[in-house]
């Protein structure tokens, strides 16, 4: 395998770059004291993040999308672990995408060894 020299230092530049920008947030909010309204603000970025991220395919995708929403949000308010409220949005989802497909193939399965014997 022969490494590009080009390639390998705009990748290792990206990643300084990239490096130093996080330390330089972390940093840079030490030296700050942050008021009890704008600490409230920050921590609901990742939440906003995550529905922005989300919200997209939710309205894009179809009837599936919609109830694996619909039982991610349910099992987080229930629960409040978004782990498994993830988890449990990402099951309905191989449920009502595959299982028909997995119940269709035993069942002709089990047909074609009933009927053959």
């Amino acid at each position: 395998m022969q490494v590009d020299l080009e390639n390998l230092t705009a990748i290792l530049g990206m990643a300084v770059v990239t490096y130093a920008t996080r330390a330089g947030g972390l940093w840079l909010m030490s030296q700050v004291t942050l008021s009890p309204k704008l600490a409230s603000w920050l921590r609901h970025i990742p939440g906003a993040v995550l529905i922005s991220i989300v919200a997209p395919a939710v309205v894009k995708g179809g009837a599936i999308e919609a109830v694996a929403a619909i039982a991610t949000v349910l099992m987080a308010l229930r629960t409040g672990q978004l782990v498994l409220a993830m988890l449990t949005g990402m099951g309905v989802v191989w449920v009502l995408r595959y299982a028909p497909s997995i119940v269709s193939l035993v069942t002709a399965s089990l047909m074609t060894t009933f009927y053959q014997v």
